[in-house]
């Protein structure tokens, strides 16, 4: 399992209160008809897939595909620091070679490549998203070089060509966790090498104003998930479009008193709204995840 699956695990747990012996009973009886059910069909998996997906797209399409399900799954080393807090990532790749360090921060979640990228310094931020952005494969031979720095032992197939890991929408996925304030400094930054390319990374990074493209159901979703507090600060920099939205997905009684807190609501600070839509950025990143919401549209315009 992996971290996150374990810390939901462990939410759950902890809040597990007077559970009664029939409920017990009903979840243990649940779980011996799932695994009564099971089958042999998984021996020998990795290779029925390489067959199938041969079969249906040829060699050299398939083989990105098998690299990603197959390969990036027995990268032991890199697996084993999703478990680490960012600040000792930092810390243990940032004497590595840059492109070391970009093929780590891309094979970690958004949002822990994010704050791990935070720790490192600012002058190796804007290297490591352009780094990140261009990778549009890496050879086995990188990544067992990359586990024996992190002491562990590739278990990847020898006959893989490469594996998919970074790309511009890895790049944008992780500026989109990153603090405002240090995003645009790293965006200025990738703009003077390379204008082409933070067009194309601002055209994938899901902001504030993307919400609008959220279809009605997946606004209501989002709005049980996240505080009054954080929604009005958040509105206070958001377009007209984008309230109305919001007001339209609320009862009448909800979206009149929304209205009037966001009229009463005296001048906040860029910084205190900035991290208010980050929040539901986050919130909302999660849900679509989850695959409760479906998020669509590019990238808008940044606050001033």
């Amino acid at each position: 399992m992996g971290p996150k699956e374990v810390q939901k695990i462990g939410t759950a747990m902890a809040t597990l209160e007077r559970v009664t012996r029939g409920e017990i009973d009903q979840v243990l009886e649940e779980f011996l008809h799932l695994v009564e059910d099971q089958t042999s069909l998984g021996i020998g998996a990795d290779d029925y897939v390489r067959s199938v997906l041969r079969s249906a797209l040829g060699d050299d399409k398939a083989e990105g595909l098998i690299d990603r399900i197959l390969l990036g799954r027995n990268s032991k080393g890199l697996e084993a620091l999703k478990w680490l807090d960012p600040r000792a990532i930092a810390e243990m790749i940032r004497n590595e070679h840059p492109q070391i360090v970009a093929i780590v921060l891309s094979h970690l979640d958004p949002d822990q490549s994010a704050e791990t990228l935070s720790y490192l310094p600012d002058r190796m931020q804007s290297d490591l998203i352009l780094r990140i952005a261009t990778l549009d494969g890496v050879q086995p031979a990188a990544l067992q070089e990359l586990d024996e720095i992190l002491e562990r032992q590739l278990s990847g197939k020898s006959t893989a060509k490469s594996s998919m890991i970074g790309g511009v929408k890895t790049a944008a996925n992780i500026l989109n966790f990153m603090d405002s304030s240090k995003e645009s400094v790293v965006m200025e930054s990738v703009q003077q090498v390379d204008e082409d390319l933070a067009t194309r990374i601002q055209e994938l990074m899901f902001v504030f104003a993307s919400l609008v493209d959220v279809d009605d159901r997946g606004i209501q979703t989002l709005l049980r998930e996240v505080s009054t507090e954080s929604l009005i600060l958040a509105l206070k920099g958001a377009e007209e479009a984008l309230r109305d939205k919001i007001f339209r997905n609320m009862s009448k009684r909800a979206a009149e008193m929304l209205r009037d807190d966001l009229e009463s609501k005296g001048p906040v600070r860029i910084s205190d709204v900035e991290a208010a839509q980050k929040e539901i950025l986050a919130v909302a990143r999660r849900l679509s995840e989850s695959g409760e919401i479906v998020l669509g549209g590019k990238g808008g315009e940044t606050l001033m």
